[in-house]
């Protein structure tokens, strides 16, 4: 069967599980924080630009586009997208424990960070990702 073309107005998919459609709005809402976080350096996304320097900034706007393209070809029924939005859900805890690992905090710190919102919703976004219904489904569905 030959692969569709991506759909560019196509954002969100009401047919997904409920489970992936609200991943979906969690990554697009993500990627929109991690473009003001990276702007006004703030988030661990502008921690990073800001510690970090280049890198941290180029690392920064791979986290935005991994979130973003993550929900928009997840939206499309396309594997790599899913696979992006899992690596976009763990990058909070993997950016934090490499902007924090140059100073003397606890395992506990590095991972979580300061705001228990923020965390919050991080563990919630890879819960999603990693629900049994979401995972049947990109398996079954995705091309």
């Amino acid at each position: 069967m030959p692969r569709q073309p991506l759909d560019t107005r196509k954002w969100f998919d009401r047919l997904q599980p409920q489970t992936l459609q609200v991943a979906t709005w969690l990554l697009y809402l993500n990627g929109f924080f991690a473009i003001v976080g990276l702007l006004d350096r703030t988030d661990w996304v502008g921690a990073a630009r800001e510690t970090k320097g280049a890198l941290g900034a180029v690392v920064g706007l791979v986290v935005i586009v991994a979130h973003i393209g993550g929900g928009f070809l997840m939206a499309n029924d396309r594997r790599l997208g899913y696979r992006l939005a899992l690596a976009s859900a763990f990058s909070p805890f993997v950016l934090r424990y490499w902007v924090l690992s140059e100073f003397d905090f606890g395992l506990w710190t590095k991972f979580a960070g300061n705001n228990t919102i923020s965390l919050i919703f991080e563990i919630a976004l890879c819960a999603l990702l990693l629900h049994p219904q979401s995972r049947e489904h990109q398996r079954l569905w995705y091309r």
